[in-house]
């Protein structure tokens, strides 16, 4: 019986024309155009330069400046009143002001002081700018003292110097440390709304009263609904492991079977609460907002944009109940530390707890009469 109703569901997909497409379409959209777009990096900083000096040292630090990808220089100006009209204008995001005398009091004196004014309206852009200039600005503080020591042949003061070594992503990738969760995004997405909306599109329909006084148990019924969207819950993952390597060079550190695995256990929670929905809405409409409105409510509180322990204290015990949450973990951790099974025992509990759960609601809320 359970091998016809799948047949059945599998029949019923392709025979939407639309859906097909919007399966094969939808990863590589996503895993394309959002990690470029939901970027917090920021770069194309608006620089205005006031140049006081004009000596050699004032345009090597220009040129340091430019070179580092994350200034462009929109205007030089000759004097700070003027300069200060391009941010007033929103044409630029910060001033960088070099006084009279710059390069002579850094080889008479060896200290200079410059002035940086940022545009504080947009208050992230702002920091990072102003955080980027700062750390530019002390590198070609250093560079210029070891010059000026190796010119006099000066025994340099003993000093430190802090290298920073960045694990899982040493070059600061964002794409790095997004794809993983759009994956998670991507699974809920297909395999979340999928489901309900499928029961819901039989209900209007009327060929779930024809079910109903067939003499198939609830529990066969339920999982007739959710192999076939295990099914395209592997195929929408794997075709994101290939577009993930081709575009962004990104692979799992650790074992992609561990995924596969996680995988299995969140498609059956959150189908598990799709056909959840499903049970209790009437219509597409109502199933489609109250999908979109839990699905919205996990995808914020699951870390996928901002890390839950940089959450208030409220919403990180929120976060215990998304299951979103746990399985945008295990990609990351997979994927960037190579974790292995043992490292993800709590993930495991708490998405073996949701698919129990879920799918246990699915199936007494199901409204069957036979």
């Amino acid at each position: 019986m359970l091998k016809y109703l799948i047949e059945k569901e599998f029949r019923q997909l392709l025979r939407n024309p639309f859906l097909p497409r919007l399966i094969l379409m939808f990863p590589l959209m996503v895993l394309l155009f959002l990690p470029l777009a939901a970027n917090f990096e920021v770069k194309n900083i608006n620089m205005t330069l006031v140049d006081n000096d004009h000596s050699s040292y004032s345009r090597q630090l220009r040129q340091k400046i430019l070179s580092s990808g994350y200034f462009r220089l929109t205007e030089i100006s000759s004097n700070y009143s003027q300069a200060l009209k391009t941010i007033e204008s929103d044409k630029a995001d910060l001033i960088l002001e070099i006084p009279p005398g710059f390069e002579e009091d850094l080889i008479r004196e060896q200290t200079a002081q410059l002035m940086i004014s940022v545009n504080a309206v947009n208050g992230t852009k702002g920091a990072f700018g102003s955080s980027y200039l700062s750390r530019i600005i002390n590198d070609f503080n250093m560079s210029i003292i070891t010059e000026l020591a190796l010119i006099k042949d000066i025994r340099m003061v003993p000093s430190f110097q802090i290298i920073s070594q960045y694990r899982f992503n040493p070059y600061l990738r964002y794409p790095v440390f997004m794809v993983p969760a759009l994956m998670v995004m991507l699974l809920t997405m297909i395999c979340g709304f999928l489901p309900a909306l499928n029961i819901v599109g039989e209900k209007e329909k009327g060929t779930m009263e024809q079910m109903n006084v067939t003499p198939v148990k609830k529990p066969t019924l339920i999982l007739s609904k959710l192999i076939p969207y295990w099914i395209i819950g592997f195929i929408v993952l794997t075709l994101s492991f290939g577009i993930s390597r081709i575009f962004y060079d990104l692979k799992p550190a650790g074992n992609i079977f561990t995924i596969y695995l996680f995988a299995f256990i969140f498609i059956l929670a959150i189908s598990g609460f799709g056909l959840v929905i499903s049970n209790y809405a009437n219509t597409l409409q109502q199933a489609m907002f109250m999908m979109f409105f839990f699905v919205i409510t996990f995808i914020f509180m699951s870390g996928l944009y901002t890390p839950v322990r940089s959450m208030p204290e409220w919403a990180q015990i929120l976060s215990i109940f998304v299951p979103l949450k746990y399985m945008i973990e295990v990609l990351r951790m997979v994927y960037l530390k190579g974790s292995g099974f043992a490292d993800l025992m709590v993930e495991l509990f708490f998405l073996v707890g949701f698919a129990v759960f879920f799918n246990l609601w699915a199936v007494v809320s199901y409204k069957k009469v036979n």
